[in-house]
């Protein structure tokens, strides 16, 4: 299940399902008994910073930059906006124009920015940048536009690719990360949206020194602060 029911609010999961067996970034788990007095079991967990659904800190960007342990917690939760450019051609850029045009009146100052497309594909795969590759793309005056308009955080779907090329990928981190502005990826399930407002969270574990973190990512609708 991937929406859920909690009295008139509606939860949306949007977070990719993880499986050891077929996993293709570093993710291995080591169950074993304790042996202790009362016997149970533990899990050893060997697990990459940049898993399936995962929030990036700017200490991924920069050795001076805060690391997931020094962003506050409300820099992981709060008004989440959608924005799916469904006007623009296959393989351009999501420009301070076309922000302009689907954001206006409906972005605010610490809000969650989703931006997404129709061309989904999986990111991060042996699709990427290929010809059946039609996502999106960002780049340094994109990341210029989100900087000035002061979000807490970038979240993708899979219709925008963080991939096309170093250039763009390296100016459009080096633009918001020196802000303390988080990166949310790999969100799935962004079509069972019924609205562009929300309240969204991903929290990361806690953990000093830690520059990205695996996160359980969900959105509910309904909540009257966040509509």
């Amino acid at each position: 299940m991937s929406v859920y029911r909690l009295g008139s609010l509606r939860i949306i999961d949007l977070t990719k399902p993880l499986d050891p067996q077929t996993e293709s970034r570093r993710c291995q788990l080591h169950r074993f008994r304790t042996d202790d007095p009362i016997p149970d079991f533990h899990t050893h967990m060997d697990i990459t910073s940049h898993l399936g659904t995962h929030v990036e800190c700017p200490y991924h960007h920069h050795e001076d930059w805060p690391d997931v342990a020094s962003i506050p917690l409300t820099s992981f939760m709060g008004r989440g906006v959608y924005v799916n450019f469904d006007d623009l051609a296959p393989n351009s850029y999501i420009t301070p124009d076309a922000l302009e045009r689907h954001c206006r009146g409906l972005l605010k100052a610490d809000d969650v920015i989703i931006l997404d497309s129709p061309y989904r594909i999986p990111p991060f795969t042996e699709k990427t940048n290929t010809e059946e590759d039609k996502r999106l793309f960002v780049n340094r005056e994109t990341a210029i536009w989100l900087r000035d308009k002061k979000v807490k955080c970038v979240g993708f779907g899979n219709g925008v690719s963080i991939e096309n090329n170093n250039e763009d990928v390296s100016a459009f981190h080096d633009v918001l990360m020196a802000e303390n502005i988080l990166f949310l990826e790999v969100l799935n399930n962004l079509e069972l949206l019924e609205r562009n407002v929300f309240f969204i969270s991903y929290t990361p574990l806690f953990i000093k020194g830690l520059d990205s973190s695996p996160v359980r990512a969900y959105v509910i609708e309904g909540l009257a602060e966040f509509s």
